[in-house]
């Protein structure tokens, strides 16, 4: 493999992806790390759990009132660190039309993780990627998703990892959940909207100048959303 100048880690996850959970729109992101970073950023997000004395995941579903403090610092610690970036790809779920060869839900798992690695990844650097586990299917997903990517060279290791053990996946989670929540209370398939919840997404968009209801700017690295339209 040809010697590449920098190397980054990419934390990847999905959201409400399957056809008969009630969200309207699936959801594919990444966490990205310099890998000269990556130590001393898991060990500051950690501390951050110190000061709160949360010792469990962080997820989207556990930010209410109590946590709010705590998952706004993580917020704000996101926005501060240069070498920790952001990207996901949506899709509406009504747009997919399961008639056309190709175009099931099994084809989209596939679909949305190309568009969500090979077409923002620098081909100077050298990408290793890791999923978060789901399933017991998790290894043949594993082997499909290097088969598609194989022409890419700047992708170097596939591995699975359990969110619990990573605070980047964890990252992504949050990230992703804001992205949801936004859309679900756009398209008005959201009871109870929690306060705290919005506040975080209020402070996500003041400070990534972007909506996380539509497509960024292409050069938007912080938080890089990017829709895609199955409309013809």
């Amino acid at each position: 493999m040809e010697q590449k100048n920098k190397t980054f880690n990419i934390y990847c996850d999905e959201s409400t992806h399957l056809p008969n959970d009630g969200c309207p729109y699936m959801i594919y992101g990444y966490v990205s790390v310099a890998s000269n970073q990556i130590k001393m950023i898991r060990e500051q997000l950690k501390a951050i759990k110190t000061k709160y004395n949360f010792n469990s995941e962080w997820k989207w579903t556990g930010i209410h009132d109590k946590t709010y403090q705590m998952y706004r610092e993580l917020v704000e610690y996101f926005f501060s660190v240069s070498g920790l970036n952001f990207r996901a790809v949506v899709v509406d779920k009504s747009h997919i039309d399961e008639s056309r060869a190709e175009y099931t839900y099994n084809d989209f798992y596939f679909r949305m993780y190309f568009q969500l690695l090979h077409h923002k990844t620098d081909m100077t650097a050298l990408h290793n990627i890791y999923f978060d586990i789901k399933d017991t299917c998790s290894q043949m997903k594993l082997h499909k998703l290097k088969d598609i990517l194989k022409y890419n060279a700047s992708i170097g290791n596939f591995q699975f990892i359990r969110s619990h053990e990573s605070v980047f996946l964890q990252l992504a989670d949050v990230l992703m959940g804001a992205i949801n929540y936004k859309l679900r209370i756009k398209t008005g398939n959201i009871e109870g909207k929690v306060v705290a919840k919005r506040r975080i997404i209020e402070y996500i968009e003041s400070h990534s100048y972007v909506s996380l209801t539509c497509t960024s700017p292409l050069s938007a690295q912080k938080m890089n959303l990017f829709y895609i339209s199955l409309k013809h």
